[in-house]
């Protein structure tokens, strides 16, 4: 690549000026169209990178242009004496008529023509499409000057030089080979751009996989293969491992990957990977999100959160577009149908790819699911941009539950599993939402789900109860809480007729406690639990919301009793005999108990209270009590109470 040499002292440069919408364009980019100076350099080296992609297709279809000088490439010199950078191609160069008609015009890009004309041959999209690309320079610079010559025979070669005032100059030059100098007079605050190692960096984070050698000082900086652009059958493993290593600055091994080239409804290519930890500021609103966008190898976007929602915010990788409508600063991705299009495409594959593994590799999903289970959970939660249709059905099928069909928290079963597993007879998915897994575990909601043999998912994420709320059936079995409404239907019919009496008392008593007192079908062994209303928030969601909201105020839940748990039997019986001022504080241990089992007991010292009595009555029962303490005898049936007490 030749050198660039002065214009002829015999030529005098013609003076152009630009129009007044032009100069408000360019004040623009000088001053206000770019967040970070750095990309000037992106952008020169995009545009020698179209010119030479413009001079490969023109000398395939028009063998009279002239030849290169030198294999293809862009060459970034320093003059740290004169304070210039120049970068440098032997691409397809400009005529002097060209020259005016884009660089004389913002906005008005040959490459856009170029494009255009080659619209039918996608391999040969061009990432240049603003002519506002190249007066970044202005950023930089006091003043820039462009040595030409065009591939065209019979063109000479000129010089267009601005300053970034109102007017540009354009005259012949010296140049004996095709190609582009573009020369950067430095600014003194830009002198640290006449640094190698500084416009290496910069190269290596914007420019890092463009097409064609990049060289600094005749030193060449980067890659040009990229490896998201090769086929995934030509990969190795290790190649793979390498590149998220080297990307993510991730010192351990991604746990899955994923490679996708596609040609439709958008053509891009990507490359994702989700790490096997979890990054520490994933769940921090701020928190990176390192998912790179790139046009055509050209880094635009180091963190493209359009492309992926919230949900998926651990995916880590790059995508490769040359489909997106950049805005003008090439900065940021236009919210258009095309985004849209290619934000479902990456959701889609990204949850076709899991489910994949989960099909193939149990083990390997189940050490994802473990550590991001919580984060995809959140999908049946819609946020405002979260318009993909297809999301909730494909995320049903990768959730796991914990479930009473297993001893421990370690193992799961999908929704699948737990349907293949249902008995006959049964014909509902049924859960229970809680705070814990031990608590839920244990909860009294569960002993007739064992008695009748029915498998229940035991749901302890918050949110959980947001993916209830959307997810309402599977295979055409509805979910329902194994905590909500009255269930003599679906486990066992229920007698109320011989305990009217006692349920009218208990619900006189605890009308400030309950919304109502009813028998249990859900109770084998405990003698109480509280029940969600059929149609309300169920206590679980509104332990959530309180945490949010400190004043908000619980709902009131319906009391379910076993009528054949000693504290019930000797309840009724102190009942029976008409002493209800002695069986109002059992009546109320009812309700304590069933908080208790919960974990949310609001009123310990009132629960100490109550203990005291039932201490005494069964006390006096035994006939241990070294005194009258009641007036009345007690049943025989109270004996029995502490035998069937909780322990803890």
């Amino acid at each position: 690549m030749s050198e660039s040499t002065e214009t002829t002292e015999a030529a005098e440069p013609q003076t152009y000026g630009f129009n007044a919408e032009v100069r408000q364009l360019l004040d623009l980019v000088i001053h206000s169209l770019y967040s970070d100076r750095d990309v000037f350099l992106r952008e020169l080296i995009s545009n020698a990178s179209d010119a030479l992609d413009k001079a490969r297709v023109a000398c395939l279809q028009d063998a009279s242009l002239r030849a290169a000088a030198g294999e293809p490439g862009i060459d970034i010199r320093i003059d740290p004496i004169a304070s210039t950078l120049t970068i440098s191609d032997n691409g397809i160069g400009l005529t002097s008529d060209e020259a005016r008609e884009h660089l004389g015009t913002i906005a008005s890009s040959g490459t856009k023509a170029f494009a255009k004309a080659l619209k039918e041959d996608s391999e040969h999209n061009l990432i240049g499409q603003f002519g506002v690309g190249f007066y970044a320079a202005l950023m930089v610079s006091d003043q820039v000057t462009v040595i030409s010559r065009s591939a065209q025979p019979e063109a000479e070669p000129m010089v267009w030089a601005c300053d970034g005032s109102t007017e540009y100059t354009l005259a012949p030059a010296e140049r004996p080979d095709r190609g582009t100098d573009v020369i950067l007079k430095l600014r003194e605050d830009a002198f640290e751009y006449l640094d190698a190692e500084k416009l290496s960096a910069i190269v290596k984070r914007y420019s890092e996989f463009v097409s064609y050698p990049i060289r600094v000082n005749e030193e060449q900086v980067n890659e040009p293969k990229a490896l998201w652009t090769r086929k995934p059958q030509d990969v190795e493993d290790s190649e793979y491992v390498e590149f998220y290593k080297q990307t993510s600055h991730d010192w351990a091994d991604p746990a899955t990957w994923l490679h996708i080239h596609a040609d439709a409804p958008v053509q891009y290519k990507a490359l994702l990977y989700v790490p096997a930890m979890v990054p520490m500021d994933m769940n921090y609103s701020d928190g990176r999100r390192p998912l790179k966008l790139y046009a055509r190898r050209v880094l635009i976007l180091e963190e493209a959160r359009e492309l992926l929602p919230e949900w998926l915010r651990f995916v880590r990788g790059v995508v490769d577009s040359e489909d997106l409508q950049l805005n003008v600063s090439r900065e940021l991705v236009q919210q258009n149908l095309r985004v849209r299009e290619l934000r479902h495409q990456l959701i889609s594959r990204v949850l076709r790819h899991l489910k994949q593994l989960a099909k193939k590799e149990p083990d390997e999903y189940a050490a994802i699911w473990k550590d991001y289970g919580s984060t995809l959970k959140e999908g049946f939660a819609k946020r405002p941009g979260d318009n993909d249709p297809d999301s909730t059905d494909k995320l049903t099928g990768l959730v796991r539950f914990r479930s009473t069909r297993f001893e421990g928290p370690d193992e799961q079963v999908s929704f699948a599993e737990y349907v293949e597993a249902m008995p006959e007879g049964q014909d509902t998915i049924w859960y229970l939402t809680g705070t814990d897994y031990k608590t839920v575990a244990r909860s009294p909601h569960l002993e007739g789900f064992k008695k009748k043999g029915y498998e229940v998912l035991l749901l302890t994420d918050p949110v959980d109860e947001w993916v209830v709320q959307s997810l309402t059936e599977f295979d055409g079995k509805p979910l329902k809480a194994a905590s909500r409404g009255d269930l003599d239907e679906q486990l066992e019919d229920v007698d109320e007729e011989q305990h009217q009496g006692l349920l009218g008392w208990l619900k006189e008593v605890l009308a400030s406690e309950v919304k109502d007192v009813r028998i249990s079908a859900r109770l084998t062994s405990s003698a109480s639990v509280l029940v969600d209303d059929e149609h309300g928030m169920s206590a679980n969601m509104q332990r959530i919301l309180q945490q949010v909201n400190q004043g908000m105020p619980a709902g009131q839940r319906v009391l379910e009793i076993n009528p054949d748990h000693a504290l019930v039997r000797s309840l009724a019986s102190l009942h029976g005999a008409g002493r209800a001022e002695q069986a109002q504080p059992l009546a109320m241990l009812l309700v304590d108990q069933a908080r208790l089992t919960e974990g949310h007991l609001t009123d310990p010292a009132a629960l100490v209270e109550r203990l005291q009595v039932l201490s005494e009555l069964a006390a006096a029962g035994l006939g241990s009590h070294a005194g009258p303490v009641l007036d009345h005898p007690v049943a025989p049936e109270a004996t029995t109470v502490l035998e069937n007490q909780p322990t803890e």
